[in-house]
């Protein structure tokens, strides 16, 4: 098939280059000249696992290339992708769907035969029905538009794996020729197996801020199980595996740190929050509430786990090294980053503050430039009073303690996302404290 993608951000470039390896001729649509540029020339902007690969491949054979000319792609495709994004609104509660209404007023007037939008952002319920509504006013080929909600569940880090292997497919559709334009184009990932969801339109919306707000719930819970083990002396890690066990539960998601990050939950927790609230489901937006709650209070329970690592030591002054940009591990996205503002609040307190991410160093240095920053681990050390893991990057779950010795000072570690095997560390000389585990014993004796 021929297919647009348009708006090439963390979903648009994966879903654009993972559409060409499933054979599609693709084309993608951005309004910056200078990121298009760099597309065609094979260039990724964003970090994500085997994209850059995967982009070079299908940009050099000419199956996928990029414009800003969004009648280009009109003209072009029969079918279009819209990956816009949808930031939290000013109200601070639901989406702002500006780019997404900007796009099809871009994109419908140039619509004069059938073709098949599909919407792959993140909206409000009853977006889908307000898009057909336009596009059958705007486009000259009316009715014979169809509209598809098909939200994508792709998780930082893995996009290129979950759009070309995804756990399900969900597509909200108005007609039969929406959903025979789904298969269509999934063709591929359907027949390998993928379940494929076939929905109405508000399902398929309501589907993806329900996934993503279970996460965060799921986080938050165990959280407020970390605070319970730290008042109490318990220990998390032990009743995260306790827990993981019961297959009703299941450990993936309960990683007790600093909170959930990123351009998806933070928003699509509230947005949930607020659609549970105008639908008038007054008990499910308090339990939503508290969700967003615990979360919001995660960087103050991390400044308090500090302040007692540092015992008598003040945070002013101190030297203290960040562990971690990016808001998870796989990316180099910094978009409400726990471990951006938990630098940031060190800073405030009055730490000398410097940052190391594997990845994220560029993208962090734009958005907080008023912290240092270097991309060489064993330099992170030099001088530092104190060490703070904040994103759980295997390049800190792997390294060796016993090289990392920050001499001559007491190398002091506090994982603020309880990812450590404490002992080896402790065994080298650190003194390793972690959210919601038991405090550490006396500082070991390097051997």
């Amino acid at each position: 098939m021929r297919v647009s993608v348009i708006g090439c951000g963390h979903l648009g470039i994966p879903h654009a280059a993972a559409m060409a390896e499933l054979g599609h001729e693709v084309i993608g649509v951005d309004v910056d000249q200078a990121k298009v540029d760099r597309l065609n020339a094979g260039e990724c902007p964003i970090y994500e696992k085997d994209l850059q690969e995967l982009l070079a491949r299908h940009t050099h054979s000419g199956r996928l290339r990029f414009t800003t000319d969004i009648r280009a792609a009109a003209d072009f495709a029969e079918l279009h992708f819209i990956g816009v994004g949808t930031p939290i609104d000013a109200d601070g509660r639901s989406y702002d769907t500006v780019q997404v209404f900007g796009a099809i007023r871009q994109l419908a007037p140039h619509l004069d035969r059938p073709c098949t939008i599909i919407g792959k952002s993140t909206v409000t319920v009853g977006t889908t029905a307000k898009v057909t509504d336009l596009v059958q006013r705007l486009a000259p080929a009316g009715n014979r538009v169809d509209v598809v909600w098909n939200p994508e569940f792709l998780r930082e880090g893995h996009a290129v794996e979950d759009t070309l292997r995804p756990d399900r497919l969900i597509a909200g559709v108005s007609t039969p020729e929406g959903e025979k334009a789904i298969r269509a184009v999934y063709a591929g990932i359907i027949d390998a197996g993928v379940p494929l969801f076939i929905t109405d339109p508000p399902t398929a919306e309501l589907a993806k801020g329900a996934a993503n707000t279970f996460l965060g719930l799921k986080i938050s819970y165990i959280n407020a199980v970390s605070d319970m083990c730290a008042a109490a002396g318990g220990d998390i890690a032990q009743i995260v595996e306790i827990l993981g066990i019961d297959p009703r539960i299941g450990a993936g998601g309960m990683q007790p740190g600093i909170g959930y990050g990123g351009s998806c939950l933070p928003k699509d927790v509230r947005a949930f929050t607020a659609s549970a609230r105008q639908l008038g489901a007054d008990r499910a937006a308090a339990l939503l509430r508290a969700a967003e709650e615990i979360n919001d209070d995660r960087i103050t329970v991390a400044l308090d786990l500090i302040t007692r690592a540092l015992d008598d030591r003040p945070v002013k002054g101190s030297r203290i090294t960040v562990w971690g940009a990016a808001f998870k591990p796989g990316t180099n996205d910094v978009r409400e980053s726990p471990a951006l503002a938990l630098a940031q609040a060190l800073q405030q307190a009055g730490g000398l503050v410097t940052v190391h991410d594997p990845q994220a160093v560029p993208t962090a240095m734009v958005r907080n430039p008023e912290l240092d920053y270097t991309d060489n681990l064993a330099a992170s050390l030099d001088g530092a009073d104190l060490v703070v893991l904040a994103t759980e990057w295997p390049e800190y779950r792997h390294a060796d303690p016993h090289t990392l010795v920050n001499r001559p000072a007491a190398p002091l570690l506090v994982d603020c996302r309880t990812t450590l095997d404490p002992e080896p560390w402790r065994t080298a000389g650190w003194t390793v404290h972690q959210l919601g585990r038991p405090s550490p014993p006396s500082q070991a004796t390097t051997p």
